[in-house]
């Protein structure tokens, strides 16, 4: 199954391959095409390990969701930062985003309860950050709470699906 998750990173890969070819305006070095390529095989595996532990649709798709926007948030911030520039060290803060699901997936062992929890939590840290940042007022106060916003979103859309899961 490792395969299929390699095989589609590959594809996903071609995209700005392609686009590089056709445009000036997409200018990717070697470094952005293996980081790009360890987020997108990252987060497909990690998918695929979790999501096979069951056959309950709603803990596999608050998985997807999870996954995908944790991608989402990593790729962003790499790319553009989501407080000001990408260079501004205000970014960090959303590793802390990123420890507390870590922890709170390892710490749950992937029940569904647990990671209900952790999705959870993971919407608190986002809103916090988001607080943070317009105290900084690096970035304007409406990009920063619709962004951020956006993510608590999702994660506790997760972490409902996670809920919904454990009910089942």
């Amino acid at each position: 199954m490792m395969s299929r998750v390699a095989l589609v990173t590959g594809l996903l890969l071609l995209v700005p391959l392609v686009a590089m070819q056709l445009t000036d305006e997409v200018r990717w070095n070697l470094a952005d095409f293996v980081v790009a390529g360890a987020l997108l095989f990252g987060a497909g595996a990690t998918y695929h390990l979790l999501a096979a532990r069951t056959d309950n649709l709603a803990y596999r798709a608050a998985v997807g969701v999870a996954v995908g926007v944790t991608l989402m948030l990593v790729w962003a911030n790499l790319a553009v930062g989501l407080i000001g520039s990408e260079d501004n060290p205000a970014n960090l803060m959303y590793l802390g985003v990123l420890a507390v699901g870590i922890i709170g997936a390892l710490v749950a062992r992937f029940d569904a309860r647990g990671m209900a929890r952790a999705l959870s939590a993971m919407a608190l840290a986002q809103a916090l950050v988001a607080l943070v940042a317009l105290g900084l007022r690096s970035s304007g106060p409406l990009e920063i709470v619709a962004v951020n916003g956006l993510f608590v979103a999702l994660f506790s859309g997760s972490a409902y699906l996670f809920r919904r899961a454990f009910i089942q």
